[in-house]
């Protein structure tokens, strides 16, 4: 079998499901014994930053720029640095501002990604169908594989 090195992105947002699908990005990664790493890059999605009307002076800074985020960031991140740390895989940290469907499939296109690992909540039919599902949609729209990791 030839073992070459894939690029994988992973979708994190804190949750225990991003937890479980950072656990198994990183393992995929791992489990390439070629001699080049396959690199994670770890992707953040936040909502649109707030939109400043007239009324407001002073307009929010973005999640990104306030005191609070370092602390946030470590603890998103905490699962995915520590098991890419572990086992020597090269990982990259993204953040960026949007949709997270549209997002991961734009990221995937541009870096020639090779598969994407996401979470999916197991929400119930009836949430699924008012709120649609991320995974679903990334997995029906992505230009490359896609692994779903149950919670």
């Amino acid at each position: 079998m030839l073992n070459l090195r894939k690029k994988i992105l992973v979708a994190i947002d804190g949750s225990p499901q991003s937890d479980k699908a950072a656990e198994e990005a990183v393992r995929l990664a791992a489990g390439n014994q070629s001699q080049f790493k396959s690199p994670v890059f770890a992707l953040l999605v936040l909502p649109n930053a707030p939109t400043s009307t007239y009324t407001d002076f002073v307009p929010s800074a973005p999640m990104t720029e306030t005191e609070k985020w370092d602390d946030l960031r470590k603890r998103i991140f905490f699962v995915v640095e520590k098991c890419a740390a572990e086992h020597d895989i090269p990982l990259e940290m993204i953040v960026e501002y949007g949709d997270p469907t549209e997002k991961m499939i734009s990221f995937a296109k541009r870096e020639s990604i090779d598969v994407i690992v996401i979470g999916s909540s197991s929400k119930g039919f009836i949430q699924r169908r008012i709120k649609g599902s991320i995974s679903h949609k990334v997995a029906s729209s992505a230009p490359c594989s896609v692994y779903i990791v149950r919670g």
